[in-house]
């Protein structure tokens, strides 16, 4: 078992916020501007935290960057996370273009929990589909999927076979010494469509942390 989770999980209004600071994030980096510095009202967004920040048009994935550590404030990470997946390496710069069909997703991470497991048939009895994040760890490589991989992976055989693949392991067997984590996650959403753009620069939304 691992230690105790002692990361605040945001509410509903709180997760609210945290996404309305966020997209002003977004907007003000494609603006090249600097984003809002006033730290949100909430203290739940002020606390360490961990994040996945998944930007999508109409359905394409345009970026998906996450921490699985809490090293910062939660919102910070979350704007972290945002600019950092607006330039993921696997796929072009998000630009204004995007913000009108530009969907968000934040998801707020759990602390992991190790599992002591020591070969893939006791992973998959341990593992809960649908609600597992699980991280892998050894020979100085590390993957992770986050839960929401369950809705295209749901047999708790692919869903592993696809993070050792991932993760640069053969996707057959058990590699020796790996280390297993998992954790769980609660998600926060915004859907295009947004305001159109003012001279090719996106709008920024408000950027209150009141609801």
């Amino acid at each position: 078992m691992g230690e105790p989770d002692t990361r605040p999980a945001p509410t509903p209004a709180e997760g609210a916020a945290l996404v309305r600071l966020v997209l002003a994030g977004i907007a003000a980096y494609l603006a090249e501007q600097p984003p809002d510095g006033r730290p949100p009202e909430h203290a739940v967004l002020r606390a360490l935290g961990a994040s996945f920040v998944t930007l999508e048009n109409r359905g394409r994935l345009r970026g998906c960057v996450g921490t699985l550590d809490a090293a910062r404030p939660l919102y910070l990470d979350a704007l972290r996370n945002a600019r950092r997946a607006m330039r993921d390496p696997r796929m072009p710069a998000v630009s204004n273009e995007d913000w009108p069909d530009l969907d968000l997703k934040v998801s707020v991470l759990t602390a992991p929990e190790r599992l002591a497991v020591n070969s893939r048939r006791e992973l998959v009895r341990r593992l809960r589909p649908g609600i597992d994040g699980l991280v892998l760890c050894g020979g100085g490589r590390r993957a992770t999927f986050l839960p929401a991989v369950w809705a295209k992976l749901a047999e708790p055989d692919r869903f592993i076979t696809a993070l050792l693949r991932k993760g640069g392991w053969a996707s057959s067997g058990w590699p020796p010494g790996l280390l297993v984590s998992r954790y769980t996650s609660v998600e926060f959403r915004d859907h295009a469509p947004r305001q159109p753009t003012n001279g090719g620069t996106a709008i920024r939304p408000e950027a209150t942390g009141t609801t």
